[in-house]
């Protein structure tokens, strides 16, 4: 497969605009929509789709790569487009092994589609109403995280459903966002990564064809299919935070410069740098595992994913909060720009899995246990969704 776009190239050559832009967006709590215009124009959104499908056939270390500079110039814009690569990853996966739900890389490829996610909120459980109806179901829900729907093209999202024969599911389907029902409630004001868009999409009765469900699987239950999705997202969501980490050790190492003398500053910049090369050895070993889709997908494979991930999200935090340390009270102000990347950089606690809950995942593999305690289909809690609607 012959890759038609040059990432290395293209991130050193949109990043500086979107530098320019990143703490005003930060300041205004603002969408990067210009960033997206430009990763629209560029291609970069059907940068991952194989070319035989009229993608630019770019490898997914390539895209992680793209990511972790990108977030150098731009934090928000770099998570956000993660949040659609991972979807985009996981789609070029099943192309590649003959899975289901891969014709979206078409569509991707046609009309350089956005797609947004609300996988991770949702995780085992879902939430949200679902009633059954000729043809298909209409699904009521509030949709938090939503990454890049203000430019978003297609929700792909889910609902817990009573099946009348086989119980408590959860439906797995694409909504585009915007068909009838679909809002949006301009609620993202978040302490860091602002400009990523991440607002709440209420879906009131929105009409799901049957057919538009891509799969079905027990409510509450750890299912394969997170085997693909978690290995294929992570490393490209935590190669974000990698590079703000490395962004931050930057600044400080400029700071550090004018302390040269001061006998504390080369060990602090040594701790640092430590967290630095702990961060970057946990995520570039979560990229080698991905192995550009040549990978087992296997719970094993997801529990070695999540645990890197752990270990990356603590480094680059501890990474950006020594920047801060070593630069002293000019950190604290914001035109130096460390401190919008402290803000940035606690994010990565929230991604799947939060640190308690995938030490908890990986003991119970250990110990030969299903790694999600109680695992079974579970009754959701009653719902206010439908009143909330109509009020």
């Amino acid at each position: 497969m012959t890759t038609s776009i040059d990432l290395n190239t293209l991130v050193h050559e949109i990043g500086p605009d979107f530098a320019a832009r990143a703490a005003e967006s930060d300041a205004n709590d603002a969408f990067v929509a210009e960033n997206y215009e430009t990763l629209k124009t560029r291609k970069v959104f059907s940068a991952l789709v194989p070319a035989d499908l009229g993608g630019g056939g770019a490898k997914h270390s390539e895209m992680c790569a793209f990511v972790r500079h990108l977030a150098g110039y731009c934090p928000s814009t770099a998570l956000a487009l993660s949040m659609h690569q991972h979807l985009t990853a996981a789609a070029v996966f099943n192309y590649l092994n003959d899975r289901p739900g891969w014709k979206v890389l078409e569509k991707v490829a046609g009309g350089d589609l956005v797609l947004v996610s609300t996988g991770a909120n949702d995780w085992l459980g879902s939430n949200g109403e679902v009633e059954r109806v000729e043809g298909g179901f209409k699904i009521s829900a509030k949709k938090p995280f939503a990454t890049g729907s203000p430019a978003g093209s297609v929700l792909v999202t889910s609902a817990p459903y009573e099946d009348p024969a086989e119980g408590w599911q959860v439906l797995h389907f694409p909504v585009p966002l915007n068909a009838e029902g679909v809002s949006f409630a301009g609620d993202w004001k978040a302490m860091g990564m602002r400009g990523t868009g991440s607002q709440t999409v209420i879906l009131d009765g929105v009409l799901v064809p049957e057919e538009a469900v891509a799969l079905r699987r027990p409510r509450g239950a750890y299912h394969p299919a997170w085997n693909v999705i978690l290995t294929v997202a992570m490393p490209l969501i935590m190669s974000a935070y990698l590079g703000v980490a490395e962004a931050a050790a930057e600044i400080a190492l400029g700071q550090a410069a004018r302390r040269a003398d001061d006998s504390g500053t080369a060990y602090l910049v040594g701790e640092m740098n430590n967290e630095l090369a702990t961060c970057r050895m946990a995520v570039e070993s979560m990229v080698a595992i991905t192995n550009d889709w040549n990978f087992e997908p296997a719970v094993e494979t997801a529990n070695d994913i999540l645990t890197r991930k752990t270990i990356a999200a603590k480094a680059a935090i501890a990474t950006v909060e020594k920047a801060m340390e070593i630069t002293g009270g000019a950190g604290f102000f914001r035109g130096l720009g460390l401190e919008r990347l402290l803000r940035d950089v606690h994010g990565a606690r929230y991604h799947p899995l939060p640190e308690k809950a995938q030490q908890s995942f990986s003991g119970r593999l250990a110990m030969g246990l299903d790694p999600i305690a109680d695992a079974k289909p579970m009754e959701p809690k009653a719902s206010k969704m439908a009143k909330a609607i109509a009020a």
